[in-house]
């Protein structure tokens, strides 16, 4: 399927309907893209990134149904797969095509791609290539989400082909985003399955693009945005450091001790004007999670004991969140134990990467009894003190 963004420029990649898994760990239940465009000028003509080697004949149709009978410059904005990996396979096709891309990216796919050293040419910030009426500019966006990742922006058009920058897992028929609030939801999940351990690196690079004058965004995955301040603004939203009102609790329970404790401590936080966000940690899709990640001033993981640790599940979900990296301010850890055991110090130990203030464990054996439901509502209190402190909550 081709898309045309404007006269000389269309998304030749392929569109993966089915897929439900990425990297084998990220839900996409929209699916996916894999955006390339081709950029045509008077005199020569630029492919930028391609799509899933087992994609490759999708590509290969656009290309032929198109009529590009030659590609001057193949550009590599990203080192990763799903972007680089038929590069071997177009220059087959297009055997004088000039692979460009930056040093670190060159470096990766040597590893990855086994290209030759020979093959690649090599650009720099800001370097410019003409194709006769439309000029690319190189535009240095490292972390996000990978280190050598660029964008490359079209200087007559305004268009910003951003890679996974401002994507979205979503496959579509259309051109440019549409119903906006699924666009956004997808988004949204893109960020935080990806992006979110990068914001400090992303709010960089935001203000670096604003400098530019931008009509369009073309990412890798998902619609083009021919309205970027949609996407741009959203991102400024996510990476934005002061949190909502909120509280995310993820949780397992076994025989329904910790559930209890769950819901009496979300109905405390919420009658204090507290948000609150419940994921059982067995059945809620991960993206979800991540999703509420994005957000929350609090995160609390409740887990049972199993042989004298942590359910399997919340210490999955621990390392999540030290893996995701949020801005949340604060953390607490609660549960149920019949003889004892370490569950608090494991799930503890899998939270060194987040920069938030750790709560007392809350701790109770058996099912929880009137004594302990006043530890909850102690609990449920200071979190709510928290958020005062911090000037989120009333």
């Amino acid at each position: 399927m081709i898309k045309k963004l404007t006269e000389g420029v269309y998304n030749v990649g392929a569109i993966d309907w089915d897929r439900t898994l990425f990297d084998e760990i990220v839900p996409t239940p929209q699916g996916t893209s894999y955006n390339a465009y081709i950029v045509m000028g008077r005199e020569k003509t630029a492919l930028i990134d391609t799509v899933e080697p087992y994609k490759f004949e999708e590509l290969k149709k656009n290309l032929e149904d198109l009529g590009v009978k030659r590609i001057d410059y193949l550009i590599s904005n990203h080192a990763e797969q799903d972007h680089s990996g038929s590069i071997p396979l177009i220059m087959e096709m297009f055997p004088e095509a000039k692979l460009i891309t930056n040093e670190k990216c060159k470096n990766f796919e040597m590893d990855l791609l086994h290209i030759p050293e020979e093959k690649f040419n090599i650009i720099k910030e800001g370097d410019t290539i003409e194709l006769g009426g439309k000029t690319l500019e190189f535009i240095m966006t490292p972390w996000v989400h990978w280190p050598e990742t660029m964008s490359t922006y079209l200087q007559e058009d305004k268009i910003l082909f951003s890679c996974d920058f401002f994507g979205s897992h979503v496959a579509t028929s259309y051109t440019f985003a549409r119903y906006y609030d699924k666009v956004y939801h997808e988004a949204k999940r893109y960020f935080a399955e990806i992006m979110m351990p990068f914001r400090t690196f992303i709010e960089k690079n935001i203000k670096k693009l604003r400098e530019k004058e931008i009509k369009m965004i073309a990412p890798s995955h998902g619609p083009v945005f021919d309205d970027p301040e949609f996407i741009i603004k959203a991102y400024e939203e996510w990476i934005d450091p002061t949190p909502h009102n909120m509280v995310l609790i993820a949780f397992v329970s076994m025989h329904e001790s910790t559930r209890k404790m769950v819901e009496y401590l979300s109905d405390a936080l919420v009658s204090k004007g507290v948000e609150v966000k419940i994921r059982n940690l067995v059945s809620s899709d991960v993206g979800e999670v991540a999703m509420d990640l994005v957000d929350v001033a609090t995160i609390i993981i409740a887990t049972p004991m199993v042989l004298a640790g942590a359910h399997p599940n919340a210490v999955y979900g621990a390392y999540l969140v030290n893996a995701l990296r949020p801005k949340a301010k604060f953390a607490g850890i609660i549960g149920s134990y019949g003889w004892g055991g370490r569950a608090a110090d494991i799930i503890k130990n899998n939270l060194s990467n987040l920069k938030a203030e750790l709560l007392e464990p809350v701790f109770i054996k058996g099912l929880p009894k009137d004594e302990d439901y006043k530890k909850l509502d102690e609990f449920a209190n200071l979190i709510y003190e928290k958020h005062k402190s911090i000037g989120i909550a009333k």
